[in-house]
């Protein structure tokens, strides 16, 4: 009969058979492998957040092995990155054209350093790579790196388009924009921003927040919004909405309406609103004027009944509990982990 432990004989001088475990993760540790004379790589590493493979239960035994290299994986990088310095974060990597970075053309890569601006003229793309994520620069786009570090990542975006995809755990990425601060919570993004520094984001995947001056709105995957120089973030809005129901949001938001047409406008958004669109009347609640509020709120409270303990008088007088409390029932995260993640987010100023 043979011995079922001789598979784990390989750990120690490579005979025997592999456990398909054991082979998988010497494949996510073999990148950590010394090479004489060769840098690291950590193309793909996601520091904050490496999971622990689960052994089989024939394996259980060597359990401590698996822990012992990935810790010391996260010491050595961990050690490696707060060593860095903050030019060697980002890399800029020549897509098309002439991207220039300062008063230099990239033709091939190149390390973006704090402070220095990047732009692409109308025939020029480049991509912005680092640990943490990727970021995709369309032609006619200016921006420059403000900060990068362990704990937080910060880009300037003057114009033009971007596409971020983002790997670092929640608010360890921020874009400003003239009009208002993109914070990444674990997302892809498009963010557009107009020469007159009006901003347009979408969100494909995970979750963004638009803030300025305490302005805020937590925008889903499938969902935009608008923001305007001086009055910051509007009322977000799922993308699938309808043209009727977008333009007004964008019109109540951000235009100077006569009595007449602002009501005009309000009610086209509560007529057109689906209950999918429940999570666009929860952020209205805090835009509209108090004398508005009543009708958000009884066409929310149809698409949406609010929980118990939510009460009207709560939500008309900016209830902080009763709102959170309704967001919670929309079926969007707990209203909670936005708290916590956009706490100590700093002011903009207009």
């Amino acid at each position: 009969m043979k011995d079922e432990n001789v598979k784990n004989h390989y750990l120690w001088d490579g005979s025997g058979e592999p456990d398909p475990e054991t082979q998988r993760l010497e494949k996510l540790l073999g990148r950590y492998r010394h090479r004489e004379g060769a840098e690291p790589d950590w193309s793909g590493v996601q520091p904050p957040l490496v999971a622990m493979p689960r052994l089989p239960r024939q394996s259980r035994g060597w359990r401590w092995l698996a822990a012992a290299a990935v810790l010391v994986a996260l010491v050595g990088a961990g050690v490696w990155l707060t060593m860095r310095p903050e030019e060697s974060w980002w890399q800029v990597v020549h897509v098309e054209g002439a991207p220039q970075m300062g008063d230099e053309a990239v033709d091939s890569t190149a390390a973006l350093a704090p402070d220095q601006w990047l732009e692409t003229d109308s025939n020029s793309r480049a991509r912005l790579e680092s640990l943490i994520g990727a970021v995709d620069i369309e032609p006619n786009t200016r921006l420059r790196l403000l900060r990068a570090g362990v704990t937080e990542h910060r880009l300037e975006m003057q114009r033009g388009t971007i596409h971020a995809t983002i790997y670092a755990p929640a608010r360890q990425f921020f874009v400003e924009t003239p009009s208002a601060t993109a914070v990444d919570l674990g997302c892809m993004y498009t963010l557009e921003v107009a020469d007159s520094g009006a901003g347009r984001v979408e969100v494909t995947a995970g979750w963004v927040a638009f803030e300025m001056n305490g302005r805020e709105s937590f925008i889903p995957a499938g969902a935009q919004c608008e923001t305007r120089p001086e009055v910051g973030p509007g009322t977000p809005c799922f993308t699938d909405a309808s043209e009727n129901f977008k333009g007004a949001l964008v019109r109540l938001d951000f235009e100077k309406l006569a009595p007449a047409e602002r009501d005009g406008a309000l009610k086209t958004i509560l007529v057109e609103a689906r209950p999918r669109d429940a999570f666009s009347l929860w952020h209205l609640l805090n835009r509209v004027d108090p004398v508005e509020r009543p009708q958000v709120y009884d066409r929310l409270a149809q698409l949406a009944p609010p929980p118990d303990g939510v009460t009207r008088d709560a939500v008309l007088r900016g209830d902080r509990q009763a709102l959170d409390l309704w967001w919670d029932a929309l079926g969007h995260g707990d209203a909670s982990w936005f708290r916590f993640w956009k706490r100590d987010l700093p002011q903009q100023t207009p």
